[in-house]
């Protein structure tokens, strides 16, 4: 008591300095005196200062007021250890309650009314619970900082109608005190208004705070919070998700393998590529080693996959820990982690070969789309599993009579799949081939259909060259032109760079044709007519039987054949392997199947050659491997 009266003295006499002459300080038996000798102003000095001194106490009041919690009385700690909710509405009935004491009330009956998962709306309709609202409502400027927030949450929790005028009270009164509510305060606010938003519609109060916490964004001290944000605000302003990002590329090493998590999907579910950021996460999660769980592992798959971010050794990290887990695995997380690596382009040989078994020994656990979507995966990645008969096998008895049930695309899709993996039957190609089926691709324009048309034309292709016993029906002629589905591709300087050297080694353009629209759905690079010689043979007059219009008649002479220039860029590989994904093998077949001779000029051995010389040189030797492949068949 002393401490305080000595801290306001000195405040009153700092006021009124400048109306002092002299201001002594004595101490005498231990006792604080002071003697305060003045001009002859004295009346008008003690008026000041007691005028001064009252706007102080105003002020000091006011502030702490939000900043200050008085002692608990006996009603505050009966509210912390009531267990029901019949007792905390009881209280109202014995106890004067303030404002504050009303808001700590409320705030207790959605704890339990959450914890013992109660129906709300009985508590809503009681009197004693109206009784309290009207406490709260008159008294609202009484309600202490964090009991205000909670007390905003809890009203939310409990299904207070969002008209009524006592919340629409403590949302105003939130918006007041915002610049005094703490980081963590509105950090926590902003993540359950944000939730609790519907779809479509604007909050004041959330626009409010989502200012606030792109204004105040250095104050983040916990990485707990940074995932939070992301995850549930993050979407709602870029600029936050900026500074969020940044303040995560700052608090990168202190992240733990669930804040990592959070922050790795944030950024997949808002699509938001953030380089520096997932660089800092990776590494930080190889170096410490961390021991995740099953959920982190998959979660980080689709977060990298669904960013496209390629990370080796984060992604060994995560077949090594899930490979023993497979058997203890859901059929749902087994597709989920198919599918993330599939996207990847990453095949780790024994995680596949483990998924496959957990299929052979799970299969009627799994749906038909999810069976789908496996053989989708293996598709992209052209993973043939050891056991591939017995493995096909059950796959073809489980989705062989549910073709019919399945999404147009997604039966599409599949029977495609099954043609990269040379899985495919008769009746599958049937299905996608009939005209009822396939009318409704021909005509869409846009961007997926266009895919799904080349996709047709693959099947269309594999039908024609790869399945003796199909007889038909077949896509009809005007339908297998891919050069308008191809007019937006721009050449690579790989290409352009092939086209230079070929031009040069052949000598005249009318022994080679460039950028050659099959029928089958695949461009060639080049294409050149090779006779028993060797030497290239001017192509026009020739006919064409690839192209949709060929502009020539007459048959090749004896001994002739023609030879395709297949370049391979690095999205055309599997990560970190100099192995084809699945739909480029499926080309090569194609084109072989078709007659012709196969040139393969990949990116990393172009990249090597320097000089015009060793390029030239190169696609001799090219063509003369292709040719000796040929003859010895």
């Amino acid at each position: 008591m002393a401490a305080k009266l000595m801290c306001r003295w000195c405040r009153l006499l700092r006021i009124a300095s400048p109306l002092c002459v002299q201001t002594n300080v004595t101490s005498a038996g231990g006792m604080m005196m002071m003697i305060t000798r003045v001009s002859s102003q004295t009346p008008l000095a003690s008026l000041t200062v007691s005028s001064l001194s009252r706007q102080t106490d105003n002020l000091s009041v006011k502030d702490q007021m939000y900043r200050t919690q008085p002692e608990r009385s006996e009603l505050d700690r009966l509210i912390g250890t009531a267990s029901t909710a019949e007792d905390l509405l009881h209280l109202g009935e014995l106890y004067p309650v303030n404002g504050n004491q009303a808001a700590m009330i409320i705030i207790r009956l959605s704890r339990i009314v959450g914890e013992k998962k109660l129906e709300p709306g009985h508590i809503l309709e009681d009197a004693r619970f109206q009784h309290l609202l009207q406490t709260m409502h008159g008294q609202l400027s009484q309600v202490w900082n964090t009991a205000l927030v909670n007390l905003l949450k809890s009203l939310y929790l409990l299904g207070l109608e969002r008209s009524r005028q006592e919340l629409r009270s403590v949302e105003q009164e939130v918006r007041w005190r915002m610049r005094r509510l703490t980081f963590k305060h509105m950090a926590s606010l902003a993540e359950h208004v944000a939730a609790g938003v519907p779809k479509g519609e604007q909050s004041e109060l959330l626009s409010d705070l989502v200012k606030h916490l792109e204004l105040r964004w250095t104050e983040i001290e916990d990485t707990r919070t940074v995932g939070a944000l992301m995850t549930k605000v993050g979407g709602l302003s870029p600029t936050l998700m900026d500074r969020l990002e940044d303040k995560g590329l700052e608090l990168a090493e202190q992240f733990s393998p669930e804040d990592t998590r959070k922050v790795a999907m944030a950024l997949a579910v808002h699509n938001r590529r953030s380089i520096p950021l997932l660089r800092a996460l990776s590494y930080h999660l190889v170096q410490k080693h961390f021991a995740l769980n099953t959920n982190v592992l998959l979660d980080l798959a689709f977060a990298y996959g669904k960013l496209n971010f390629h990370q080796t050794q984060v992604f060994q990290k995560i077949a090594l820990d899930l490979h023993p887990r497979v058997p203890e695995m859901v059929p749902g997380d087994v597709v989920r982690c198919v599918k993330s690596f599939a996207y990847l382009k990453w095949l780790n040989l024994p995680l596949f070969e483990a998924f496959a078994q957990y299929l052979l020994d799970n299969v009627d656990r799994f749906t038909p789309v999810q069976l789908s979507n496996v053989v989708l995966a293996f598709a992209r990645l052209n993973f043939q599993p050891t056991n591939g008969e017995v493995f096909y096998s059950l796959v073809h008895s489980r989705l062989d009579d549910q073709l019919d049930a399945l999404d147009p695309y997604l039966l599409m899709d599949l029977v495609w799949s099954l043609c990269v993996l040379q899985q495919t039957k008769a009746a599958h190609l049937h299905k996608v081939l009939v005209p009822e089926f396939h009318t409704r691709f021909l005509g869409d324009e846009s961007t997926k259909g266009q895919n799904y048309l080349l996709k047709l034309i693959h099947i269309n292709a594999t039908a024609r060259l790869e399945c003796a016993d199909y007889q038909g029906p077949f896509l009809p002629p005007e339908a297998l032109g891919t050069k308008e589905l191809q007019r937006d591709r721009k050449a690579t300087p790989l290409q352009s760079s092939l086209q230079e050297v070929l031009k040069g080694l052949v000598g005249d353009e009318a022994k080679v044709r460039f950028s050659v629209d099959t029928i089958y759905g695949w461009q060639l690079d080049a294409e050149m007519i090779l006779n028993i010689d060797n030497q290239p043979l001017p192509m026009a007059g020739f006919e064409a039987p690839h192209l949709a219009q060929s502009t020539g008649s007459q048959s090749l002479p004896s001994g002739a054949r023609r030879l395709a220039f297949l370049r391979w860029e690095f999205p055309n590989f599997s990560n970190r392997s100099k192995d084809l994904l699945g739909r480029f093998v499926l080309a090569r077949r194609h084109l072989r199947g078709a007659g012709f001779m196969i040139a393969d000029v990949p990116y990393y051995e172009w990249l090597d050659l320097k000089s015009e010389w060793q390029k030239t040189a190169y696609l001799r030797d090219k063509m003369n491997k292709a040719v000796a492949e040929e003859m010895a068949k």
